[in-house]
Formats: C-alpha cells, sequence, structure tokens
C-alpha cells in the first residue's frame, strides 16, 4: 500500500529462429516494460523491424487521417471483429478513396463560399448608395471616390480644394460616394486632384467591386450562390456522416490490429542482437516472473532462457543484482564481443530505473489520479495515496460539514462515476463521493442541513455534538476548531517528516534524521512548549480554554495546557536539539556561514507551517457564515438567549409575541422574504437556490483548494519529488478486434 509492486528486470535470451515466437508470447501476455538497449555491448546492435513494419505503419497512418477526416471516435466503435490483411488492402482503399473525394469536394466548396462571402461582404456597403456599381467607374473626365468618412468635412474640403470645378456627393448608412470635375480635364494634373483633395479629411476608400447593375441585385444573387453552396455542402456532409457510420467500426478496429502489428514488428529495436542471437531485457512484477517464464516455455521450450537479473529494492536507487548470465545459443565465442555478460555484474544491457505500479486498496485508488495531477511517486518513495484518502476527504467534510450539500456532492460524484467511462472522470466521481459522504458525516454531527439547524433539532433535541462556531452562543467552538485546526496540522505534518525519514534512510540513518528527523523534533519541542502554561502570558487564551472548564470551553475535558515543567524541561530541550541537528545539516550542504543563517531563517517554518493548518477553522466559519446570510434572508433570524433561530415556521415578528418555548425573544435580525408578499417570496426563492448552488460551488473551491493544498504543499513538502516512471507493458489491451 506505501510501496509500489516490487519489480525484477529479467532477460530473455535465445536464438534469432525463436525471436518471433518470443515476441508473440511476451506480447500476448502483457506484462514486460521492455527496455531499450543502448548498444553499450561490444559486438551487439540493436535489432531490425520485423518484415513488413514499414508497410504497416503507412497503413496505420491512413487509417488515423480517415478517422480524422470521418471524426470517428470510441463511442462508434460497435462490436469486436476480426479484420483480415486483405480487408486491410481492398476496404480500406475503399474507404480511403472515398472519404478523399468527399474532403476535396468539401473543401472545393468552403473555398467557394469563402469567395461568395468575400464579394457579399464588398458589394453589401454600396446597397444604400442606390447607385448602379458600373456608374462609379470608367470615367474618363470625371473622378470618383467611394469610402467611408463624414460627408459635412468631405464637401467643404472639396469646396475649398483648387482644381475641382464642380463636385457631387451620395451617402449610403456607411459609406459616401463622390463625383468631382477637375478643372483641367484629360490632363496629368486632373488625374489625382479629387485625392489630393481628400488628404485632410478622415477618409477610409473602399474599393469598387468589379460588377455591373445594381448592387442590391448583385447581392441577392450572390447570396442565393451561397444558399446553393452551403445545400452542396450539407449533402457532402450527410454523405460524409454515411461514411462515418458505416466505416467506423472496421476504422478502430484496423488501427487496433494495425498498432498491434506496429508494436510487434518494432520490438526487435529494443533487443540487443547478433546475427544469431538476441537479448531482451524489460521490468516485470515480481510475482509475475513465473507467468513470464511459463508462457516462454509453453510457446518455445527450452529454446530461450529466462532469467530474473535484478529485484528492485526499495531504499536504494538501483536494484541488486543477481549471478551473472552468459548468451545461450550463439556461436561466437568468449572474447570474440558475442559475450552478454558485464565485468563481474549480470547482463544487463540498461540502467533503467524501474516503472512503477501503484499498488493500493480499491476504496484509495482513485486518489492516486490527485498525485498524478503532479506526478506519481518515484519507486522509491513512500506512496502517499492512503493518506491523500484518509485525510483529504476528512479536512472536506470537516470544512464543510451539511448534510444537504454532502448528499449533492454524494450525487454529483456518483453520476461521474458511473456515467463516464474515461478513467480521470470515475476517479474524480470516486473522489466525490468520498467528499460527498464525510461532508453527510460532519453534517449529522453538526446538526445541518443546508445551514438549517433541524437536524440537530431531529437527532440531537437541540443539542449537536458539535456547532461550527458562528454564533455568539457557541462561539467557544469557532476558538476549539482553530485548536483542532493546529493539532491536524502537527500530526499531518509529523507523519510526513516520517515519510521522509523512511526515504531517506538509504542514506543512512544519521543522514535520514539530519534531513527530516531534525525538523520534526524541533517542530515537536517547539509546540510542546507552546502547548505549556511555561510563559503563559503572550499564549492566546484559547489554547487553555477551549477543552477545559467554564463558559469558554467547547468540550469539558479539563486541559488547560500541558504542565509548565514539561515546556521547560522537556519541550524548549527537544526544540534545542532539534534546531542544532538541523542546523548542523544545513552547514553539511552549505558551509558554516551559508549554513547557519540557512538554518536559523528556515527554523520559523515549524510555526509557518502549523498555523497553515488554521485555514481548516477559517473556511468552517467562512462557510458556515456564507449559508446562513442565504438562509437569514429567506426565512428572517430571531435571536433568543443570544442564540439565533431561523423563522421556518413562522414570521420572527410572531415569535416576538408569542416568545419560543417560554423564552423571550430579544432581537429580530431580518424579517425574511418568505413571509412577505408574493414579490418576496419569489424573490426570497430565487435567493435561496442561487445563495445555496454558489456556496455549494465555492465549497469546491474553498474547502476543495484549501484542503488540496495543505496536502500538496505542507505535507508533500516533507517527502515527496515524484518523477516515477510510469509502467507500459509490451501488449495491447483489445478492445475492437477478436483474435485472428
Amino acid at each position: 500500500m506505501l510501496r509500489p509492486e516490487r519489480m525484477s528486470k529479467v532477460s530473455v535470451t535465445g536464438s534469432k529462429a525463436v525471436m518471433d515466437e518470443v515476441i508473440e508470447a511476451t506480447f500476448d501476455l502483457n506484462l514486460l516494460d521492455l527496455s531499450d538497449y543502448d548498444g553499450s555491448w561490444e559486438g551487439f546492435d540493436n535489432g531490425d523491424p520485423i518484415e513488413g513494419a514499414d508497410e504497416a505503419s503507412e497503413k496505420l497512418i491512413t487509417v488515423r487521417s480517415l478517422e480524422s477526416i470521418l471524426g470517428v471516435d470510441e463511442a462508434d466503435a460497435g462490436p469486436s471483429r476480426i479484420v483480415t490483411d486483405e480487408a486491410l488492402d481492398s476496404e480500406l482503399e475503399d474507404i480511403r478513396s472515398e472519404a478523399n473525394d468527399l474532403d476535396d469536394r468539401l473543401d472545393d466548396i468552403d473555398a467557394e463560399l469563402r469567395t461568395v462571402e468575400e464579394e457579399i461582404a464588398s458589394v453589401e456597403p454600396f446597397v444604400d448608395l442606390g447607385i448602379d456599381l458600373d456608374l462609379l467607374t470608367g470615367y474618363d473626365t470625371l473622378e470618383v471616390a467611394v469610402g467611408e468618412g463624414d460627408r459635412a468635412q468631405i464637401e467643404e474640403a472639396l469646396s475649398a480644394a483648387e482644381g475641382i470645378d464642380a463636385y457631387e456627393t451620395f451617402t449610403g448608412d456607411s459609406v459616401v460616394a463622390v463625383f468631382a470635375y477637375p478643372s483641367e480635364r484629360n490632363s496629368a494634373e486632373s488625374d489625382d486632384v479629387l485625392d489630393d483633395a481628400l488628404v485632410g479629411v478622415d477618409f477610409a476608400y473602399v474599393e469598387v467591386p468589379d460588377a455591373e447593375g445594381s448592387p442590391e441585385e448583385y447581392v441577392d444573387e450572390l447570396r442565393h450562390e451561397r444558399q446553393q453552396l452551403e445545400s452542396q455542402r450539407n449533402t457532402v456532409e450527410d454523405e460524409l456522416e454515411e461514411l462515418r457510420i458505416d466505416a467506423a467500426g472496421f476504422l478502430l478496429a484496423a488501427e487496433e490490429k494495425l498498432t498491434i502489428e506496429v508494436q510487434k514488428s518494432e520490438a526487435p529495436l529494443q533487443f540487443a542482437t547478433t546475427a544469431n542471437s538476441f537479448i531482451a531485457e524489460g521490468w516485470i512484477p515480481t510475482e509475475r516472473y513465473d507467468d513470464l517464464e511459463g508462457a516462454l516455455e509453453t510457446a518455445v521450450g527450452d529454446r530461450v532462457e529466462v532469467e530474473e537479473l535484478e529485484r528492485a529494492k526499495y531504499d536504494e536507487g538501483r536494484p541488486t543484482h543477481s549471478e551473472p548470465v552468459s548468451e545461450p545459443g550463439d556461436e561466437a565465442q568468449p572474447g570474440d564481443g558475442a559475450q552478454a555478460v558485464t565485468d563481474g555484474g549480470s547482463a544487463v544491457t540498461v540502467n533503467d530505473e524501474p516503472p512503477v505500479i501503484q499498488k493500493n486498496n480499491k476504496a484509495a485508488e482513485p486518489f492516486e489520479f490527485l498525485l498524478k495531477m503532479i506526478n506519481r511517486p518515484k519507486y522509491t518513495e513512500l506512496d502517499p495515496t492512503i493518506v491523500l484518502f484518509l485525510t483529504f476527504p476528512a479536512f472536506f467534510g470537516f470544512m464543510i460539514g451539511d448534510l444537504g450539500y454532502g448528499l449533492l456532492y454524494l450525487g454529483v460524484g456518483y453520476l461521474l462515476y458511473s456515467r463516464l467511462d474515461e478513467a480521470v472522470f470515475r476517479s474524480l466521481g470516486a473522489i466525490g463521493m468520498w467528499l460527498g459522504g464525510f461532508t453527510m458525516l460532519f453534517g449529522v454531527l453538526y446538526g445541518e442541513v443546508f445551514g438549517l439547524h433541524v437536524l440537530g433539532e431531529i437527532l440531537f433535541n437541540g443539542h449537536p455534538p458539535m456547532h461550527k462556531g458562528l454564533q455568539p452562543h457557541f462561539a467557544a467552538y469557532g476558538r476549539a476548531w482553530l485548536l483542532v485546526s493546529v493539532l491536524l496540522g502537527l500530526l499531518h505534518l509529523t507523519l510526513g517528516y516520517v515519510f521522509g525519514f523512511v526515504n531517506d534512510l538509504d542514506h543512512g540513518f544519521v543522514d535520514a534524521y539530519l534531513e527530516k528527523g531534525s525538523w520534526a523534533t524541533l517542530m515537536i519541542g517547539v509546540w510542546v512548549w507552546i502547548f505549556s502554561r511555561h510563559a503563559r502570558g503572550p499564549k492566546p487564551d484559547f489554547l487553555f480554554e477551549v477543552l477545559n472548564e467554564g463558559d469558554q470551553a467547547a468540550y469539558a475535558l479539563g486541559f488547560n495546557g500541558l504542565p509548565a515543567e514539561i515546556g521547560l524541561s522537556v519541550g524548549l530541550p527537544i526544540a534545542a536539539v532539534g534546531f542544532l541537528t538541523m542546523v548542523y545539516g544545513e552547514i553539511k550542504h552549505f558551509g558554516v556561514a551559508i549554513g547557519s543563517l540557512v538554518g536559523f531563517l528556515e527554523s520559523f517554518s515549524v510555526l509557518g507551517d502549523v498555523l497553515s493548518y488554521l485555514r481548516i477553522g477559517a473556511v468552517i466559519l467562512a462557510k458556515a457564515g456564507m449559508a446562513f446570510v442565504v438562509n437569514l434572508l429567506f426565512f428572517g433570524v430571531y435571536v433568543v438567549d443570544g442564540e439565533w433561530h431561523f423563522a421556518t415556521s413562522h414570521a420572527p415578528q410572531y415569535y416576538v409575541e408569542h416568545g419560543y418555548h417560554g423564552h423571550e425573544v430579544s432581537e429580530v435580525m431580518f424579517g425574511g422574504l418568505l413571509h412577505g408578499g408574493v414579490g418576496s417570496v419569489i424573490a426570497g426563492v430565487l435567493i435561496f437556490v442561487l445563495g445555496h448552488i454558489v456556496v455549494l460551488l465555492l465549497g469546491v473551491t474553498s474547502a476543495g483548494l484549501q484542503g488540496i493544498r495543505l496536502e500538496y504543499v505542507e505535507f508533500f513538502d516533507k517527502f515527496y519529488d515524484g518523477g516515477g516512471r510510469v509502467f507500459k507493458p509490451f501488449g495491447y489491451d483489445r478492445e475492437h478486434t477478436a483474435e485472428d
């Protein structure tokens, strides 16, 4: 659970005559993560692909291209099938030809549509001018300009311009057409006289389309042409959809078949080979080694040698080695470069790290997703998934604590888990159900449903075992949750230091203590002193009151702090030992000057890291306050003996007049929209529904993010690096094809 599956490095050595059978048997087993031969042995080269690899790769590219053109996805698969080589040659070519033809037709139609759209866009500004397009060009003695601008400014500029005898302007919604008669007609000076006149005017020229007749009629023709093209496009899309439906199952099955063929045919590229023999190495779960050995014995008998070269240890970066293994069946003699044995070691071609297969129970497995979001654990690291499973939902539920919200979280999680097939959504759904379950659990203990206290009335006769502490009457509980938050932080961080200590034990006990144990010692010592009554003056009073006796206590447990002697004779000495050993560890890393400074400055983190968990208590109050405001606006609230009560059955004023179970109502905080007119009730219902939806969503973004932050930033920082290698076994889980 805290460790991944133990992995073994194995080698398969044999003659090339049986290499194909070995590849088939290993592929079908789907358990061996092949290592890439790095070319380090003299006389051994990487193998060549099996005949047909290039052809299969080309066909695979074609299939994936067709899937992209047709928009094929996994939902279109249909039943599994056998895809023969003949079908790949004939049916694939027919689909390719038809799909490419339809795709080309679609591209041509799209190109024509773009052209028509551009023409429409260029002509539409001229529709409101009411001037035929051919009248805007082609004059010898008349200059014409069309553009966007202010007509008054244009006419003012034309009136003041020299070289223009007369002009006329026409205005549409967005453009102005200008006709000008130059003074010097048919001369070189007259060609630019209109442009010169408009130089100082804000005038954006619009190109006149190369067309004749009425702009409105021309636009109508273009729009009709666009409709025809869109109809043609719809027809082609329908044909593509029909082809997609007909061909999807075959294409997905063909992709799977070709993927398998390519994997098998390219496997020798990872082998170390000579002219007559091969060596394949890889990682396999140790408990499955016998399965590999049995499968190969069934396939080729004793014509290969299977050996467990290494069994990866958890406390070192590299595994231990077994006895040396030499290559059987090779005609080369020792000393000629064909001996598959390293000096004094084993026949290991690649010094690669073992892959990681996380090993958690079914309940905790979904929380592996939260690790993979940042990086899976290294093989040599403790896997914190089980801790995430035990703490994250508890933190979340403690912060939200409401039966109604919990039911909704549970329902949404169940929908994700049950309705979607993708692993990521199923993991999120399962996590959501756990969050919802703990939210419901704490909701029962708080006695709340959507912020209302009715559950506490029903189950606990108005006295639930927990209160969120928002009300002044129950303020002691709010302070108690701050204390509980600190204690949770101490436990969580201590566990993180323990994990880090275990991870570092391969460096030796002393180094592991200096790296992690010293920090835990310092933190525990400091907080033992803080919780003691020694020098109590500057310490917060609630540390000694909320679990003691009296009005300030949330729970009368008689705890008023550790004795001053414990803080002075135990806490401070432990903290001193932790500080000195921690600083010594930093000095070993950075030298005396820098190490001492770094150690001193970082020592304050044992306070800051623990205080960071106060966000748990803060979120409890924040979420309770938000739900309270929503219910306050809808139901209204009255005050009895310092306690706030929602007016769920009568208006608050009713209780002012009649009292509440013999107690006098001292204040009405708000009358409640529920108890007003029809408009007030409608507004109240909207506020009630939308308000609780907002609280529900903010529960994810506040409690969820704050909880996961405590895991990632505070807890993981003490031990977790990540970077484990993904286990990628040589094989394929068939979904669309049956065995040939």
